[in-house]
């Protein structure tokens, strides 16, 4: 059974309040999956098939719901059920819900947590939203560069269950100033006389608890890591950026950068049950500025008016000219950004990129030059023919260097590169490739 069909199953399980039919859906079900159907639901319909999972499972299904999903379960659960929910959320998630949750919820989930599980999550709250403090587990097993791999084993096992993992072990001096890790697997590989110092990666990289968690996520990326250590500016030991965080947040970074790529606002919630009006609101605003930004390209066709009236077959090329530069424009800047996210470029590469693309432009020009040669031959004649080819190749030039510039120049101003790719690369193109256009047409046909 394809996946739509079991969420339409659930849906209409649901719908016909058959509680024997929806707990049968959820026993064959794994946790992940049910988190999925749940996403498509609204929250008075999740709430039904929510209450009717076992303890065991519960906990599992709401840590993979968005956080918008997850307060409204919050909100419809008793203060009992709702307390124990989120006594039993990892700290890391927990701050991060918490940390997005309308005030209500906030002061009502912080009341009712136990002492040591509201210092843990106070700790993390004190941290900025996109920092790698926010999304780090405190939930590890410290191990001092002094201890021999068989006690080194000993605190694994007899501190291990109350961890969120172990496969990465942070290695410390006095006053828990990170050394270095030691992998789970080395341990158990070594013999139980051997120091720790003796074996622990000095080199593992580590991200300051203030940094962006974007970098430190890829950073795991590149580096293969489980996780990450993070230290304060001290070089403390604080906690782990898990792989499981680090995974959501590069799928979070990507997804609003495929969002502000294509002139829209970013949404965190599951597009099934976004309604109709946040969808308008998040499009009709970049929609808005770039309709506006438009606005050039008309003011360069009425400054050039007089040259088309004089030759009207110039007009019959201009859709074709300004789509061109504006495709060639939009794979420059999808590809700057995509390699700024992986950190392969660097805003002082700019002279470099510019080098390159310009000589990428210029190929692409002229392959298509010749192409726009023979089409424009046939329809219009040689002489307009020529003004169309030498355009193309201008403006593809041109378009290269705007599509790979102008993100580069927006990191440089602390702008996400993503604002100023495809539409508003592809609008700038539009009017400016106008001006070669026409001003090429006066040079060859003087007109």
């Amino acid at each position: 059974m394809s996946e739509s069909e079991r969420a339409e199953e659930l849906i209409d399980l649901v719908g016909t309040n058959d509680l024997t039919g929806i707990r049968l859906w959820l026993a064959e079900h794994r946790p992940h999956e049910i988190a999925g159907e749940l996403s498509r639901m609204t929250g008075r319909e999740a709430i039904v098939p929510f209450r009717l999972l076992d303890k065991d499972r519960e906990l599992e299904v709401f840590e993979e719901l968005d956080p918008s999903q997850q307060q409204s379960i919050l909100l419809s659960l008793r203060d009992t059920a709702f307390h124990e929910l989120l006594e039993e959320m990892e700290p890391d998630d927990r701050a991060r819900l918490i940390g997005e949750a309308p005030a209500k919820i906030a002061t009502r989930a912080l009341a009712g947590l136990s002492p040591s599980e509201r210092k843990m999550t106070a700790a993390l709250l004190g941290y900025p939203e996109d920092s790698v403090g926010r999304y780090m587990t405190p939930e590890t097993v410290i191990l001092h560069r002094d201890l021999t791999v068989g006690r080194a084993l000993e605190v694994v096992r007899a501190k291990g269950a109350v961890a969120e993992t172990i496969y990465t072990l942070p290695v410390v001096s006095d006053g828990r100033r990170m050394v270095g890790t030691v992998s789970l697997r080395d341990l158990v590989v070594s013999d139980d006389d051997r120091l720790l110092k003796d074996i622990v990666d000095v080199f593992a990289p580590r991200a300051r608890a203030t940094e962006q968690v974007e970098g430190a996520a890829r950073l795991m990326q590149e580096a293969n890591l489980v996780s990450l250590p993070v230290v304060d500016s001290e070089e403390r030991f604080l906690g782990l950026l898990t792989f499981d965080d680090a995974l959501e947040v590069i799928e979070a970074a990507d997804s609003e950068d495929m969002a502000r790529q294509s002139g829209a606002s970013p949404l965190s919630d599951h597009y099934v049950s976004v309604g109709v009006l946040r969808l308008v609101g998040a499009r009709s605003v970049w929609l808005m500025l770039l309709i506006v930004a438009a606005t050039l390209t008309v003011n360069v066709m009425q400054v050039f008016e007089a040259t088309l009236e004089e030759v009207t077959a110039l007009a019959v090329f201009v859709p074709m000219l300004i789509g061109t530069g504006g495709n060639v424009g939009a794979q420059s800047a999808t590809a700057i950004v995509r390699a700024l996210a992986v950190g392969e470029v660097r805003v002082r590469d700019l002279p470099s990129v510019i080098w390159k693309e310009a000589r990428v432009g210029l190929l692409l020009g002229l392959m298509l030059a010749g192409l726009a040669m023979v089409i424009g031959s046939l329809l219009v004649g040689p002489t307009i023919a020529l003004v169309v080819a030498c355009s193309v190749i201008a403006v593809c030039t041109w378009a290269a260097i705007i599509g790979s510039s102008m993100p580069l120049l927006a990191r440089k101003l602390r702008v996400d590169p993503a604002v100023v790719s495809s539409p508003m690369v592809a609008t700038l193109v539009d009017a400016t490739g106008l001006l070669i256009y026409f001003s090429i047409a006066r040079l060859i046909l003087g007109v």
